[in-house]
């Protein structure tokens, strides 16, 4: 009996590591750094630099770019249309400190009030247990005393290599020509090429953009939009390859906005990181694991 009772304590200790592990844990690394993570799947940020992503994993596996240079690594979120603040990023949004609320299974950071453009940027992260997933979900809130418009604009950055695809046609994708897609499986897929120049295209797609590497496929999925909602001059997906074999940037785009003094709009991207052996060509199994995720 008493060995009995040991086995089913033992079993019992062991369920509840388990279930633990399957729900979402945030922790306070240190030097301003925050993780949160459900499952196998971590998100670690920055909150001393912008409140950037610095990193996403499944075990140890990493997908996100980690050069160590200006602008080439991370997942970061800027105001839409580009237009309004050319370039470099806005400091508040992209670079200086967000004050953090930490809870057990959530993070809140709240950026600076950028005094030139009015707009503040809070970004909260959040597990969902069902699918592995963290859900970031980035308010802009109007802080000016005059009626704005403005579009929410995430942008990941992986490296330099891979497989990217979404659901849209090469024959409407702009510029054309500036990278080859093939069209399959009624999704556009470009595989990486090197080159010594910049490049960058806009798509209309359906809410989803994917990305395939070191043997993990990342889904983001985020609202679709039609193509009367972008900013001006601005898409619902962007892929930016930066020359020779750097890193690449992962954009997607929420709808072009009013807002009035005080009021704020929200966006948000549920991200994904599954296992994959696609071995960097387009097929129907990574489609058919995409729209299993997102549907």
């Amino acid at each position: 009996m008493k060995k009995f009772a040991s086995a089913i304590a033992a079993l019992a200790a062991a369920s509840a590591v388990a279930l633990a592990a399957d729900q979402p844990q945030t922790r306070s690394l240190g030097e301003s750094l925050y993780s949160i993570s459900v499952g196998d799947v971590t998100m670690t940020i920055d909150a001393a630099h912008g409140a950037k992503i610095l990193s996403f994993k499944r075990g140890d596996a990493e997908i996100i770019s980690q050069l160590k240079m200006f602008n080439a690594f991370g997942s970061t979120f800027w105001t839409s249309p580009q237009s309004e603040w050319n370039w470099p990023p806005v400091a508040e949004y992209d670079r200086l400190e967000y004050q953090v609320e930490q809870t057990p299974t959530s993070l809140v950071m709240e950026g600076k009030t950028s005094e030139r453009f009015g707009y503040s940027i809070r970004k909260k992260f959040e597990a969902d247990p069902s699918d592995e997933a963290i859900v970031v979900t980035y308010s802009i809130v109007n802080r000016s005393d005059q009626t704005r418009k403005v579009a929410p604009w995430e942008i990941t950055r992986v490296p330099g290599e891979g497989l990217i695809f979404f659901a849209s046609r090469s024959s409407d994708i702009t510029p054309a020509g500036l990278m080859e897609f093939n069209d399959k499986y009624g999704a556009a897929w470009y595989s990486f090429d090197e080159a010594k120049e910049n490049r960058k295209i806009n798509a209309d797609g359906k809410g989803w953009l994917a990305y395939e590497g070191n043997n993990l496929l990342l889904v983001k999925k985020f609202p679709d939009l039609k193509p009367s909602q972008p900013a001006p001059a601005e898409a619902e997906i962007q892929v930016y390859v930066n020359q020779g074999t750097s890193f690449i940037e992962l954009e997607s785009q929420g709808a072009y906005s009013e807002l009035a003094p005080g009021e704020s709009l929200n966006y948000s991207v549920k991200w994904y990181l599954v296992p994959s052996q696609g071995k960097g060509v387009p097929s129907k199994k990574l489609l058919k694991t995409v729209n299993k995720l997102v549907k």
